[in-house]
C-alpha cells in the first residue's frame, strides 16, 4: 500500500510530489541487489535525496546468470529485500542489465543514479555511456568500508570446521586465500574497521520519528547480522501486528553476539548492523548495544506494549536465566512465525557455496583462455 511505502522514507530534495505545481522528479537505480548491505542502502538513500520518487530496477535470476553467474538469492527474495529499504518508492522487477534511455522513458524517470565506480561491458565500453551522453546520469558516493567481496571475505574466514558440509579441506582451503585478500593482499578482516561510524551517518539513516500517541510500541532484539530477507519477513510480520506500530530493534554488542553465536560471529560489527537495521522501513528506532536480558528498566523506559521474538532458539543468559522472563511475566511476550527458515548461518553457507563455484568457474575459464593463447603462440612460432 502507498501508506506503507511512505513509512519512514526521507523526503527528497526537490519539491514534494505535486507540491507547488512542480512535477515530481523521478529517479532510477538498478542492479542485482543479491547481497544487500548498508552500502546499497546508502546509494539508494542518496539517489532518493536527488528527487521525489525512487524506482529501483532489479534484474532477474536468468539475466544475472547470463552476465555473472547465478545469484545467491532468488529474484523473489531480492525484490522483497529491495522493497524493504525505506528510501525505495517502487521496484521494477526484471529490469534489463544495461541501463538505457528506453528504460528511463518507460518508467518516466528523469535520470539514473549510480555509484562513482565505473562498470564496463564485455567489449570495454562504459555501460552508462548512452545515458551519460543524454545528460541523464548522476553519481553518488560509494560507501567506505563495505562491499560484497569484503563481506564474503569475512565469511570465508569462518574456519573449515564450521562448514563441514562444504567439500572438505583442499578445495575450501585453496579458495580461502583468494577471497580473504583484498586488492592489496590484505585480509579484509584486518580492514573491517575501514568503516568508521559517525553520528552524521546514523542521523542520515535514522527516521528521527518519536512514537506518537496511539502507537503500539513493539520491542524486538537480536544480532540482526548480515541483515537479510529472513529478518525482513520477521519484521514485516511484527509490523502487521498493530494498526500503528512503532518498532524498536535492540541490537546486541559484538561480544554478546559472539557469546551466544560462537565462531567468528558477528560478521558485521555493531556499527554496520545499526545502519543495516535503520535502513529497513519497518523499524522506527534502534537501541545500539541493547542488554541481552529484556529488563524492566528497558520496558518502562521505552513504554513497550509488546515484545516479539522469531522461531529461532533463545540462548539462555550468562546465569542460565531466560532473557525474556520479564516480558513473559508481564504477559506482553509474543512468538512470531516469519514463515521463513532463513538464518544468518544458512545464508553464510549459501554465499560461500555460491562463491566457491563462482571462483572455480572463473579459474577454469581463465585456464581455457590461457591455453588458447599458448596454442596461438606456438602456431606463430612454427610459422617462423
Amino acid at each position: 500500500s502507498a501508506a506503507m511505502l511512505r513509512n519512514g522514507a526521507a523526503g527528497g530534495g526537490g519539491a514534494a510530489a505535486g507540491g507547488g505545481g512542480h512535477r515530481p522528479v523521478r529517479v532510477w537505480c538498478d542492479g542485482c541487489y543479491d547481497m544487500v548491505h548498508y552500502g546499497h542502502s546508502n546509494q539508494l538513500r542518496q539517489a532518493r535525496a536527488m528527487g521525489d520518487y525512487l524506482i529501483v530496477g532489479v534484474h532477474t535470476d536468468e539475466e544475472i546468470a547470463k552476465h555473472k553467474g547465478p545469484p545467491v538469492f532468488t529474484q523473489e527474495e531480492r525484490y522483497k529485500m529491495v522493497q524493504a529499504i525505506k528510501w525505495v518508492d517502487e521496484i521494477a522487477p526484471g529490469a534489463p542489465y544495461v541501463t538505457t534511455l528506453e528504460t528511463l522513458d518507460k518508467y518516466s524517470c528523469d535520470f539514473c543514479v549510480h555509484g562513482d565506480d565505473i562498470t564496463l561491458t564485455i567489449d570495454g565500453k562504459d555501460t552508462y555511456e548512452e545515458v551519460k551522453t543524454a545528460g541523464r546520469y548522476r553519481e553518488c558516493k560509494r560507501t567506505q568500508g563495505v562491499s560484497t567481496t569484503d563481506l564474503v571475505g569475512r565469511m570465508l574466514l569462518m574456519t573449515k570446521a564450521h562448514h563441514s558440509n562444504i567439500d572438505e579441506d583442499l578445495d575450501y582451503r585453496k579458495h580461502t586465500d583468494n577471497f580473504g585478500k583484498g586488492p592489496k593482499g590484505h585480509s579484509p578482516w584486518t580492514g573491517v574497521s575501514q568503516f568508521l561510524q559517525t553520528s552524521q551517518k546514523i542521523i542520515q539513516f535514522a527516521s528521527g520519528k518519536e512514537p506518537q500517541p496511539g502507537d503500539t510500541i513493539i520491542y524486538v532484539a537480536g544480532a540482526f547480522d548480515l541483515f537479510h530477507v529472513g529478518h525482513v519477513d520477521f519484521l514485516e510480520k511484527v509490523h502487521q501486528l498493530a494498526e500503528k506500530p512503532y518498532i524498536i530493534a535492540g541490537l546486541h554488542f559484538d561480544q554478546e553476539v559472539n557469546r551466544y553465536k560462537g565462531k567468528n560471529y558477528p560478521i558485521m560489527n555493531i556499527h554496520e548492523r545499526t545502519l543495516s537495521v535503520l535502513a529497513c522501513r519497518y523499524v522506527s528506532e534502534v537501541v545500539i548495544g541493547a542488554p541481552y536480558a529484556v529488563t524492566a528498566d528497558l520496558l518502562d523506559h521505552f513504554r513497550v506494549t509488546l515484545v516479539c521474538h522469531g522461531m529461532t532458539e533463545v540462548v539462555p543468559d550468562k546465569d542460565g536465566s531466560d532473557p525474556y522472563e520479564e516480558p513473559k511475566q508481564r504477559g506482553i511476550f509474543q512468538l512470531v512465525d516469519s514463515g521463513s527458515n532463513l538464518t544468518t548461518d544458512l545464508i553464510v553457507q549459501r554465499i560461500i557455496k555460491n562463491r566457491l563455484e563462482f571462483e572455480a568457474r572463473n579459474q577454469k575459464k581463465e585456464a581455457k583462455e590461457l591455453a588458447v593463447l599458448e596454442a596461438m603462440r606456438r602456431l606463430e612460432e612454427q610459422k617462423h
